[in-house]
């Protein structure tokens, strides 16, 4: 009973939690506090929330793994569909705030901006991991369930990319979410190792670190 209470609020607190990026956003649009551009502002902010989320994602199972919390993977789902509820505000801003739904130029920005390329892509991958998110549609998927998913390791790379290619000058934000990304996909990649080669996975790992080495199931 007292565990149950304790999951509830912690996606309690996590789900207002990931809220709060939006009301700021929409305080600041209403308080007329989102500076020369409010339009850019609001791109900028939801998509930037869009790719701390999708790290949380990414980060729910090395701490599971380091710490033994349980509560990261137990939220990762919510996690994930929020960095999706921000990337559908990122993109619907763009399109109607931005472009005003004006298509061609929208197809001209597409072809021939590649950090709106790249955008539109991760967008597009993204789609398919919100519409599956349920276990109704795992246990319908199957195997292919986990196959699909391993696309949140492409996103946020996409992400990374899109978001360097954008600021251009200043690129000193887009990197240090490029080294956070390298290090989860780099640790989740060591776990695989240490269980398809234990014998070479135990040698480096005694030589580098004391990390635990145990299957990862889980997305």
């Amino acid at each position: 009973m007292a565990a149950s209470v304790a999951r509830k609020a912690v996606k309690t607190t996590v789900f207002l939690a990931c809220l709060i990026p939006l009301g700021w956003l929409i305080y600041g649009a209403m308080a007329n506090a989102l500076g020369a551009n409010p339009v850019k502002a609001i791109i900028h902010g939801t998509g930037v929330w869009t790719l701390r989320l999708l790290l949380l994602t990414l980060l729910a199972t090395p701490l599971r793994r380091l710490f033994g919390w349980a509560w990261p993977v137990a939220v990762r789902r919510m996690l994930g569909l929020f960095a999706f509820f921000y990337a559908v505000l990122h993109l619907f801003t763009y399109l109607l705030l931005d472009q005003s739904f004006d298509w061609p130029a929208i197809g001209h920005d597409v072809v021939k901006r590649p950090f709106i390329t790249v955008g539109m892509l991760a967008f597009a991958l993204l789609v398919p991991l919100a519409a599956t998110s349920t276990n109704a549609m795992a246990r319908r998927l199957g195997k292919n369930w986990k196959r699909l998913h391993r696309l949140a390791y492409v996103v946020p790379v996409l992400g990374v990319v899109h978001y360097y290619w954008l600021v251009k000058a200043d690129v000193r934000a887009p990197l240090v979410y490029g080294v956070l990304v390298a290090i989860l996909l780099g640790w989740r990649l060591r776990n695989r190792l240490a269980v398809r080669h234990p014998a070479v996975a135990t040698q480096s790992v005694e030589r580098t670190s004391r990390w635990p080495q145990c299957p990862d199931t889980s997305r």
